[in-house]
């Protein structure tokens, strides 16, 4: 066998493609298997597609699926938090971005974790016997199979390309700059961001802050302007019959203002209370603007101080550091309508704090769910509950829902 050719004899553009052709199938087996199908249950795969991506995962990573799901639904679950296995917003972005394999590996490593957070993934004898048990072995396969068909260097040279794929796009960059940069299309209380819209390169994982306000969600865009890739491959193997989407984010329906908020208005606004916090932060960004600009021709020094505040002011309280959250209460005050609105926000994510602790809906005192509810809500507006009222805003907005296509 010579060094610069296998069973395959390519140039050396022959090589990059089938380099990048090997990682993007990779790719689409994290996204689509191991992400959307086995840690959030977003679809169901036949067997037969399940068994191919197991066993890709097996040949080109090595990760175990019940590990790597764990690790997964254990960031979901203590998201940019001390608890969290990577967030760069607690270890740093240069870390994660550039140690995420490493951060991973000593998640995966906790039996408490794997525990708590591994239930419901394959356990049948392939996974025990060869995936999980001889799981580094899979690689060493794949090396001998790179160089059988590409040759001795070009085949490790690909290879290498095949086992660094993962930890820095997936574990590196979704992880890491996922959680740092880019633009936010849902006010999720968490730092998850869309890198770019366009979800190519990574299979539609570039848009992490959709995925974060929609967890279960088998599509990860929600903008006309987003493309998400991995969706597309899910639609091909729905087509073929190997595949069957279970969930779909809600998108509110907007019908004529109505006097009271029944019940299916506020379970509505619950089930899409990030459709309601984005709008309402569009409102918070125009009274910002009003604001900013009478305090620019009443107290400069307050508007530079409000200027400066201004990117926080829509954003979960517990993503506020300490310093911010001081000069937020000592600079509200001077703005009235600034201080109602980020007080009915705070007011807003309680309520649905309080219905996320829960997958019923909360008692009030003994209350039905409907007065409770009505109680929340009228907490917010500063309506009585037992008026059995709501202003017409709150009756139009999400006042049902339907699946996103």
């Amino acid at each position: 066998m010579e060094l610069f050719s296998g069973l395959l004899d390519l140039p050396w553009w022959g090589h990059a493609i089938a380099a990048l052709t090997l990682t993007h199938v990779t790719i689409v087996a994290v996204t689509v298997f191991l992400h959307r199908h086995q840690a959030h249950r977003a679809l169901d795969l036949h067997p037969a597609a399940s068994h191919f991506f197991r066993a890709w995962l097996w040949l080109t990573t090595g990760m175990v699926t019940r590990e790597w799901v764990a690790v997964h639904r254990k960031h979901h679950a203590k998201c940019d938090t001390a608890e969290d296995p990577h967030s760069p917003q607690v270890l740093g972005l240069n870390r994660v971005l550039w140690g995420g394999v490493v951060l991973y590996v000593k998640e995966a490593n906790r039996p408490d974790t794997i525990e708590r957070y591994g239930q419901g993934t394959p356990d049948d004898w392939l996974e025990r016997t060869v995936y999980d048990k001889l799981a580094i072995f899979g690689v060493f396969i794949m090396l001998a199979i790179d160089v059988l068909l590409f040759g001795v260097v070009p085949g490790a040279l690909i290879w290498l390309t095949q086992i660094a794929w993962i930890p820095f796009w997936a574990a590196g960059v979704i992880n890491g700059i996922g959680h740092y940069w880019g633009y936010r299309s849902w006010p999720t209380p968490d730092a998850s961001t869309n890198i770019v819209p366009l979800g190519i390169l990574i299979g539609g994982e570039e848009l992490h802050n959709n995925h974060h306000a929609y967890p279960t969600s088998a599509k990860l865009s929600s903008k006309w302007y987003e493309f998400d890739l991995g969706w597309l491959y899910i639609r091909a193997l729905e087509a073929l019959g190997l595949a069957r989407v279970k969930h779909l984010a809600p998108v509110p329906r907007i019908e004529a203002p109505k006097p009271a908020a029944d019940l299916r208005i506020l379970q509505a606004v619950i089930l899409n209370r990030y459709d309601v916090l984005a709008r309402f932060a569009r409102s918070m960004k125009r009274a910002y603007a009003a604001e900013l600009e009478r305090m620019c021709r009443s107290s400069p020094e307050d508007a530079r101080a409000l200027k400066a505040l201004g990117p926080w002011l829509d954003r979960d309280e517990k993503m506020l550091r300490d310093s911010v959250r001081k000069r937020l209460d000592a600079l509200l005050p001077k703005s009235p309508v600034l201080s109602t609105m980020v007080r009915m926000r705070r007011e807003l994510a309680g309520v649905w704090a309080r219905s996320a602790a829960s997958r019923r809906w909360p008692s009030c005192r003994g209350a039905s769910a409907a007065t409770h509810s009505q109680c929340a809500i009228g907490n917010f507006t500063g309506l009585n509950a037992s008026d059995g009222c709501v202003p017409p805003s709150w009756a139009r907005t999400t006042a049902s829902y339907r699946p996103r296509a």
